[in-house]
């Protein structure tokens, strides 16, 4: 093949939709970037850019897709290609760190994420594509491992933070390990792969177990059917110095478990809400991250009431006030837990400053997130007021469409429990959504939505 030639797409093989899985090098599963910053949708990329790069083989030094199966493939929920653009940007200027650790091995590698990307919008009509290279001294090791753990791109695209969708990963891993125990490394090793950054320089213990760990160990038994994971804590002294964690299997859910509202720790409406102030993303979720839950809350209807007044004056920015109420107990929280200042180590200075400006795309990404999620919801509402026989006929249409192309693990929920399957019930509502409203939202749309929730300002 010629230099910068592009190679033609080769034939799907012939595999069971619901085996959409990407055989992850072990080296890559842990990962520890040196620069930049790993996100959850980050990750999804590039395991979707991964699974396609292994379909394709490893004789391809070049790899190839249509833009909107890639999309699909990362639960991205946008046509946003902007956005999509920064985060392969930010995957490229990212310097990760990989670690293996077994039997009589280690072995540290240093290395960019993503070589080069190039998409071609060849105009109206024509499908949009993406190529992309791995840098080559790993490329083999990505695309062809020799050890590797199977990661089901279904259960990954449903965790909803970057921790839960680390620790999934490193569950799947060590399931089928004798021991069923992880690597046991620093903690301050653990606060930098758990949380994709790589400006953690010094970490408090304690505040890393409550705000990162134990919501993600929450989020892990909420959404995965094959296991959960324990938390084991060694000391020196005194200091818990090294953890690891402990894979336990499910061998069935307790039933009833998935109508426990206690298990929906990680409070994704709360999220929502903080986004639809104005908040990025990344910015909403290691907020509540870091902060009692409690004080978010009055926090929010304490701004919520301050928005309705007709005598005060209109706030500049929702998100601006949001954080100087937080900082300054506005809301008069007493006995809540230790404020976000608390945890700096977790906290970049970015996070901090008040009225960051976002960018047009990225306010139309957030407005596309709520308008789907708010289309989703109703969606449920719809089918809870359906007649029996109508809400029959939808299981069966969802089966008879949809089983055979998610993941094992999620039909097998899907079978059990029903739409009430936490993990199921979200794909059955989403399907649902998607053929009741199946024309794909204008920019118009989009900004009328935002103007009816009070979020065009974002």
């Amino acid at each position: 093949m010629e230099e910068g030639e592009v190679p033609r797409q080769p034939p799907k093989p012939a595999s069971p939709p619901d085996e959409q899985s990407v055989a992850k090098a072990n080296e890559a599963i842990a990962i520890r970037p040196k620069r930049g910053r790993l996100t959850l949708l980050s990750r999804r990329i590039y395991n979707a850019l991964l699974y396609h790069s292994q379909r394709q083989g490893v004789d391809e030094p070049v790899y190839k897709l249509a833009l909107s199966e890639l999309i699909g493939d990362a639960r991205f929920n946008s046509n946003n290609t902007e956005l999509l653009k920064s985060h392969l940007r930010d995957m490229q200027a990212t310097t990760i760190e990989w670690s293996t650790s077994g039997t009589g091995l280690k072995r540290w590698v240093s290395s960019q994420l993503l070589g080069t990307v190039t998409i071609e919008e060849q105009g109206r009509g024509r499908p949009c594509t993406i190529t992309w290279r791995y840098p080559e001294e790993i490329r083999e090791r990505l695309v062809k491992p020799l050890q590797y753990t199977r990661v089901l791109l279904e259960i990954s695209g449903q965790m909803r933070s970057y921790p839960a969708a680390v620790l999934y990963e490193i569950g799947a891993r060590y399931l089928s390990s004798p021991s069923r125990l992880s690597m046991r490394e620093d903690v301050l090793w653990w606060a930098a792969v758990l949380t994709g950054r790589s400006d953690i320089t010094e970490v408090d213990y304690r505040f890393l177990k409550r705000d990162v760990i134990s919501k993600a160990l929450a989020e892990i038994e909420a959404l995965c059917e094959d296991f959960s994971l324990e938390l084991i804590e060694h000391k020196r002294g005194r200091r818990i110095e090294e953890i690891q964690f402990r894979v336990q299997p499910k061998v069935q859910q307790r039933m009833g478990a998935a109508d426990d509202p206690s298990r929906n720790v990680f409070d994704l409406e709360l999220v929502g809400k903080l986004i639809a102030l104005g908040l990025k993303q990344d910015e909403a979720q290691d907020l509540y991250a870091t902060t009692d839950e409690g004080q978010l809350r009055s926090t929010l209807e304490h701004v919520e009431q301050r928005l309705r007044s007709q005598t005060l004056p209109a706030l500049k920015s929702s998100a601006a006030y949001f954080k100087d109420a937080l900082k300054k107990g506005y809301a008069g929280m007493k006995g809540a837990g230790e404020p976000t200042a608390a945890a700096p180590a977790l906290l970049s200075p970015a996070q901090g400053r008040a009225g960051a400006s976002l960018g047009t795309e990225d306010r139309m990404h957030r407005i596309r997130e709520l308008w789907e999620n708010d289309r989703m919801q109703k969606a449920k509402a719809l089918y809870l007021e359906m007649p029996e026989a109508m809400q029959a006929e939808m299981r069966s249409r969802f089966e008879a469409e949809r089983l055979a192309e998610i993941a094992a693990p999620i039909a097998r929920a899907w079978r059990r429990d029903g739409p009430a399957s936490r993990i199921a019930g979200t794909t059955f509502h989403r399907w649902l959504a998607q053929i009741t409203w199946p024309e794909d939202p204008s920019d118009r749309v989009l900004l009328d939505f935002a103007l009816a929730q009070g979020v065009a300002g974002m």
